[in-house]
């Protein structure tokens, strides 16, 4: 199974989300080098508040690493470049927050995207992405109304992480 890619869906749907937080996609090239990649191409990289892309990256890579420049503190993301840097319960509130937007990306959705997770090689204790995600999340979930990415009925409050 393919996973969904940011060429599937198209800058504009990157450049909305990524607008409300006042971040940054470059676009690079087809076989050009992905700047800030922590695993390599073609997953995305991050460098700041600007994330890095190609068409060829996946949809969850994408949101990942957006999602890791929101849970961090300033002063992580101002030394940003490659490595996140995160501990345990940030990691699973990135992802969990992941599986949020997806639903505000045309086209793409939390049950496709767990789907494509899964293809990937995410692990949780339940076995999949969206059993997790619906059943095992609470501390990540918790963790972002704590520090002010979601709310407490677990919208999005369209802000990064301050402290």
């Amino acid at each position: 199974m393919l996973v969904l890619t940011v060429g599937d869906i198209g800058s504009e749907a990157v450049d909305s989300l990524l607008n409300r937080f006042e971040l940054t996609a470059d676009y690079v090239s087809n076989g050009q080098t992905i700047p800030g990649s922590f695993w390599g191409e073609p997953e995305a990289g991050i460098v700041g508040k600007r994330v890095f892309v190609r068409a060829d990256t996946p949809v969850h890579s994408l949101l990942h690493e957006v999602c890791h420049i929101i849970c961090m503190n300033d002063e992580r993301r101002a030394n940003l470049n490659r490595d996140a840097g995160s501990d345990d319960i940030e990691e699973a509130a990135v992802c969990y927050l992941q599986m949020v937007f997806a639903d505000y990306l045309p086209g793409v959705g939390r049950e496709r995207l767990a789907r494509d997770m899964d293809t990937w090689g995410y692990s949780f204790r339940l076995g999949n992405t969206l059993s997790w995600f619906e059943e095992d999340a609470r501390d990540a979930s918790d963790w972002l109304v704590e520090h002010r990415v979601l709310d407490p009925f677990g919208y999005p409050l369209f802000r990064l992480r301050d402290h």
